[in-house]
Parts: C-alpha cells; structure tokens; sequence
C-alpha cells in the first residue's frame, strides 16, 4: 500500500509539474493575444477545460502526500515528507490566494494589470511543483 501511495504521488507530481510549466511559458503569456471581444469567452473555456485536468491529480498529490507523512515510510526522511507536504500548501495557497481572485478579475475581459500579475505570480506554483517534483523523486528512490 505505501508503494501505491508514493508512485501515485510522483505520478500526479511530475504530471503537475509538466503542466504547471506548459501554462507559465505557453498558455499564461499567450493570453494577451485573445482579441478583447473574444477574451470572456476564451476565459470561460480555459476555466472549464482546465479543471477538468488539474482538480484530480491536484486532490492525489495532496491525499497522497499527507498520507505519506501520517504513514511514514521506512527509510524515508520524515523531514522529506514534511517538505513535500509544506510545497503542496504553497501551490494551494497560491492557487486559492493568488491565481483564483486574478482569474476571477479576467473572467469579466481581459484586465492587462491582472494579466501580468497572473504571469508573474505562477511562478510560485511553478517553483514549488518543481521543488516538489524532486521531493517526490527522492521519496520514490528512498
């Protein structure tokens, strides 16, 4: 059970961080290129579209990684574990105080201040899904 746990934690990490990577240096910046009578219902799109891909492997790498430092592995740092654990509040904490009320902001049209805050402010969720990306790693080979 604890090999599931942690392959399905590195799993939903690496594919996060894969993602969280194409909408920093893809999506996010391209943003701007919605012509602004189209832009609401791009947004709307993006919103929905979007969920569908990130809210479950969201909800795995959490369960997981909090399971994994309730269960504590041998052999693997139980700091490790906290670690990883910490990362995955940053990337919520950004996501629900950061990226939820800018895009709630761009739902209504494209807003070029709320657009570069966006942009600049996923690197948050950027550096921690790759932080995290190594935690799940190391945990995974311990």
């Amino acid at each position: 059970m604890i090999a599931l746990i942690i392959w399905a934690q590195l799993a939903a990490t690496l594919y996060l961080t894969g993602l969280i990577w194409v909408i920093q240096v893809v999506h996010y910046p391209l943003m701007n290129r919605v012509p602004g009578d189209g832009f609401a219902a791009f947004h709307a799109a993006h919103a929905r579209r979007i969920s569908v891909v990130v809210v479950v492997p969201m909800l795995v790498e959490l369960t997981s990684a909090v399971a994994l430092v309730v269960i504590r592995p041998p052999g693997v740092s139980f700091a490790l574990l906290v670690v990883g654990v910490v990362l995955v509040g940053v990337v919520w904490l950004s996501t629900f105080a950061l990226q939820v009320p800018l895009h709630r902001r761009l739902s209504e049209g494209f807003d070029p201040a709320a657009h570069r805050a966006l942009v600049r402010g996923n690197w948050i969720r950027t550096a921690a899904w790759t932080l995290r990306s190594a935690v799940a790693i190391a945990i995974a080979v311990s």
